[in-house]
């Protein structure tokens, strides 16, 4: 019981894949999750994987203090990691109270909580888009950070409140976990990304057009001054990220304070790259055209991660075609992800 994590949001993407390198890595995953924007039927999965039971889980929602302080009062946990949240750009854009109630609102609570149960080690599910429009790539842990949207708002606005309270209360151990685009799956198949209605980011839509959901991928912008003219990102597979959290998770317990990384490749592809990536892994086409820019996108940022591989000794170890090879097959077994 000692090794307990309570991982809010643990049946979510990222959520799910760090309860597996969790498990791997000898602790046990206490999973809070409201299924706003995941599946129950994940817990099987993970059980499956694990060839163990499923993970305990509890049905509910971060804000709910009289909820948090009965798990803090029921289970012995040793750490939270907190994924809980909501991380969409535009819905963002288009809802930011919802965002910060969520985003904001909800980590005051779990901290408050953990605060009165004497739980002081927190491994927090930032972004990347706290940097807002680089000046230059790679992107350093010191880039100024001017987030261009509420839900990157909502990630700094979080971000400075755990470090004005490690810096007000002794004994906190807290780990600022900044990452870039998360892709991939597990090995297995068993479990990946499974957005609710029309994806918001990349892989996923050009998985569904690969396995015939979708007609064609419309790529935003053909003319930035990039390689090929097509927007360039960092992409890092879930499960280096996942392992990242638990890197981040066993500094903590062993160094008290306040820490703040990047979990990327350090290595950028465009659009085009990852299309054709796709399509050697599936073995499909993935039609395509070119669009207008989207407001607010930036030509091209990726990770300096030398900091993440000095502090825990982590590095990302799965490519490009790792990422794409995981997600369809991924795809390919599960076309309506868990539905």
């Amino acid at each position: 019981m000692k090794n307990c994590v309570l991982v809010t949001g643990g049946a979510g993407y990222i959520g799910s894949h760090t309860c597996v390198a969790l498990a791997a890595a000898g602790f046990e995953p206490l999973i809070l999750d409201n299924y706003c924007n995941a599946s129950p039927k994940v817990l099987e999965r993970l059980a499956r994987i694990s060839g163990g039971p499923a993970p305990r889980a509890i049905d509910g929602d971060v804000r709910d203090r009289a909820l948090l302080d009965r798990v803090f009062a029921e289970h012995s946990v040793a750490a939270v990691i907190h994924f809980a949240g909501l991380k969409a750009v535009g819905d963002s854009v288009a809802d930011p109270l919802s965002y910060y109630d969520t985003n904001v609102h909800g980590s005051l609570v779990l901290a408050a909580a953990m605060r009165a149960a004497g739980v002081r080690t927190l491994i927090f599910s930032s972004s990347a888009t706290v940097y807002g429009e680089p000046d230059h790539s790679p992107i350093p842990e010191s880039a100024p950070t001017r987030p261009a949207n509420p839900y990157g708002r909502s990630k700094l606005m979080v971000e400075e409140t755990l470090g004005d309270l490690c810096r007000s209360e002794a004994g906190w151990r807290i780990a600022l976990l900044r990452y870039f685009n998360p892709v991939g799956a597990h090995e297995s198949g068993l479990i990946g990304e499974h957005p609710q209605g029309k994806p918001n980011n990349l892989m996923p839509f050009v998985s569904q057009v690969a396995v015939g959901q979708r007609t064609q991928l419309t790529v935003h912008g053909g003319d930035y001054p990039t390689p090929d003219g097509t927007g360039v990102r960092d992409y890092v597979h879930v499960m280096d990220l996942a392992e990242g959290h638990v890197a981040a998770l066993r500094h903590a317990l062993a160094h008290e304070g306040l820490l703040t990384l990047n979990l990327g490749t350090g290595r950028g592809a465009s659009v085009l790259e990852v299309v054709t990536a796709f399509e050697r892994a599936s073995g499909k086409p993935v039609p395509r055209t070119i669009g207008p820019r989207r407001p607010g996108d930036v030509p091209a940022y990726w990770a300096d991660p030398s900091a993440a591989r000095a502090t825990l000794g982590w590095e990302a170890r799965r490519g490009l075609d790792d990422m794409c090879a995981d997600s369809w097959r991924w795809q390919s077994a599960n076309p309506n992800g868990y539905a």
